[in-house]
């Protein structure tokens, strides 16, 4: 028996092309890592009713939000979740 191995996806491959690619990706309950500005973000899911985004391994950074919407209006440093989605580096990602 053979093993085939699978890489991983590359941060182009990962990355959100439009607003409605990223909403897709939380209505599926995705979870995403990204970077902006080299500070790390993470998008998990709450449940099947809540999203909680946050820097990375810094807790008191969640913020908790019901829609997609309410997410990309999330401050990642001076900037709009929602101006820089399709800018990002996706490090990981679900759905």
């Amino acid at each position: 028996m053979s093993n085939t191995t699978i890489p991983a996806n590359t941060p182009e491959q990962n990355r959100f092309v439009s607003i409605s690619d990223f909403k897709d990706c939380m209505r599926w309950g995705g979870e995403v890592q990204f970077e902006w500005n080299n500070v790390s973000y993470s998008i998990t899911h709450i449940g099947d009713e809540q999203i909680s985004i946050s820097v990375s391994f810094k807790q008191e950074t969640e913020k908790i939000y019901d829609t997609a919407d309410e997410v990309l209006e999330y401050m990642v440093g001076s900037d709009r979740l929602r101006d820089v989605i399709t800018k990002v580096t996706v490090l990981d990602r679900t759905i």
